[in-house]
């Protein structure tokens, strides 16, 4: 059942609590629910953390890349499911934060890999699950290789989608400076994929042969332009300007950095 008690909690409703919690027996189980993270100060909260276990399961945000291939990766280890590297990002990429397209998508995937007797590769997860597309990690890559119209269609897209508008700038601002630092070391030369992964703070140092490719005909310089471009484009929005407009001003300022 849903509750509120996380937030609030009458004298009356918490000594209930004090009295029945422990009485529960261990071979049963009460699930609450809430919209809201408990909040920890409350008596209640600290009576849940002593006799229940608290799980949180709200969205990983669309930005936090890594955060959403470990989800990926531990979702297609409890399915059975082999993937390689590349096959996890391009399926985080698809799927984004959705979980129950997610689990779908990998049950469907242990069918095709004969009850997971194939590891299977990018192409197999690029024919065989159906993508959420026009998430705004497709933005940011549609900016980096300067294809404006494309970029301003997946914009267009994600604003219909009801996506908001700073959540967009977010995933985009945690892309380009993820971007920028990699490309920044790798100018400086002399450093090898762990160290560049601990210093840009990526989980996965696997992961760096696929960024690598993905800034290796751009300048740190370009890249670096983009930077102040983001951080005028939330400072707008947050200012209350019309989203879509705004963004398809900034989105065309920024791929034009990237035109050869």
């Amino acid at each position: 059942a849903n509750t509120t008690m996380g937030q609030h909690c009458s004298e009356a409703v918490l000594s209930d609590l004090q009295r029945i919690l422990p009485q529960i027996p261990t071979n049963s189980h009460l699930i609450l629910t809430g919209n809201k993270k408990p909040d920890g100060r409350l008596k209640s909260s600290k009576l849940w953390q002593k006799y229940a276990q608290i799980t949180e399961f709200s969205p990983i945000p669309p930005w936090k890349t890594e955060e959403l291939i470990k989800q990926v990766e531990t979702v297609a280890q409890k399915v059975g499911v082999k993937l390689t590297s590349k096959a996890l990002e391009i399926l985080a990429e698809s799927v984004g934060n959705n979980t129950r397209q997610l689990w779908q998508e990998l049950e469907k995937l242990y069918l095709y890999s004969e009850n997971g007797k194939k590891t299977l590769d990018e192409s197999a997860i690029s024919w065989l699950v159906n993508s959420t597309t026009q998430n705004s990690l497709q933005l940011a890559g549609a900016i980096r290789l300067g294809q404006q119209e494309r970029a301003l269609g997946l914009v267009t897209d994600l604003i219909n989608r009801n996506e908001p508008a700073l959540k967009i700038v977010a995933t985009l601002v945690g892309q380009f400076r993820t971007w920028t630092m990699i490309k920044l070391m790798l100018e400086e030369g002399g450093r090898d994929d762990k160290e560049i992964a601990q210093i840009a703070q990526i989980a996965n140092p696997k992961r760096i042969y696929f960024l690598r490719k993905e800034i290796a005909n751009i300048s740190a310089k370009q890249l670096l332009a983009c930077l102040p471009i983001l951080l005028e484009l939330e400072f707008t929005l947050k200012k209350g300007s019309q989203p879509l407009p705004t963004l398809q001003t900034k989105i065309i300022e920024l791929s034009l950095l990237f035109r050869v």
